[in-house]
């Protein structure tokens, strides 16, 4: 497959989202709202849970499944209290210490007007700040689109995963093309050079692993659901063994590393 069509089954509409993943994954699931500043975001979607009789913390952005649903998400696209929630899930994570899993589909971060007054861009920041040296092991998994810092900012953790078909990228094809050839219409061949797929990031060592999902994810979601638990029970006996000072180090050398990475289109 090429790149373009990696695009194509990452925003199929049809594709399972996140909160599917988490329903099966994890049991007596508690929503948890609001920033304590401003207000709730729909886009992040939150709370405590148990995994197999361990507590956890559950984060995820996720889009909805009809206009409804969308519409109170935001289309996936968090803004600053939505980022600002993510954090406090993650500090009370750390103060109870409990494991963080996070779940990413989002085409990127809200980029209305009101989100940039209200402050976007420090609540990203801040997400990538705190999390660098969370004392509780995180992991994520892109399970769509990973667009641009939106993205990043819930993986930003000891290790990161990525479905087949999912994308992970500094901004969407149809921008890339914008910028580098002035029209938008060439998303398919500006895609091809940006190395956002799966395939592409685990060749440069930016994510620990890719979870097979076959031609129709949805016929496939019990075989992927079990390769993510498999994930998750190596990451949990790993961290088990792991004492937090390492876990910061190794956590700080896996960023420190990219920069030696090298790229060519």
């Amino acid at each position: 497959m090429n790149a373009w069509e990696h695009v194509l089954k990452a925003r199929d509409k049809k594709r399972p989202l996140p909160h599917d993943f988490m329903d099966h994954l994890f049991q007596e699931f508690v929503e948890q709202k609001g920033d304590r500043l401003y207000g709730e975001d729909g886009a992040v979607y939150g709370g405590i849970a148990f995994y197999k009789g361990i507590p956890v913390t559950v984060i995820s952005i996720t889009k909805g499944k009809d206009m409804e649903e969308n519409i109170r998400r935001n289309f996936g696209s968090p803004n600053p209290e939505g980022y600002r929630k993510a954090l406090r899930l993650m500090k009370q994570a750390e103060k109870f210490n409990r494991p963080v899993f996070m779940f990413v589909d989002t085409k990127g971060a809200g980029c209305a007007v009101e989100a940039e007054e209200r402050g976007q861009g420090e609540a990203i920041a801040r997400c990538l700040f705190e999390s660098a040296s969370l004392r509780v092991p995180i992991l994520s998994i892109i399970t769509g689109e990973g667009g641009s810092g939106g993205a990043l900012a819930l993986a930003s953790g000891d290790e990161v995963y990525m479905l087949e078909h999912a994308i992970y990228s500094i901004l969407s094809p149809e921008g890339f093309s914008s910028i580098l050839y002035k029209d938008a219409k060439r998303a398919k061949e500006a895609s091809d050079i940006m190395k956002i797929t799966a395939e592409d990031l685990y060749a440069l060592h930016i994510i620990e692993g890719i979870i097979p999902e076959g031609e129709d994810i949805s016929e496939n979601l019990s075989e992927v659901l079990l390769r993510m638990e498999e994930i998750l029970d190596r990451f949990i006996g790993k961290m088990k063994e792991t004492s937090v000072e390492t876990m910061l180090q190794n956590r700080y050398e896996r960023f420190r590393k990219f920069g030696e990475v090298s790229w060519k289109p």
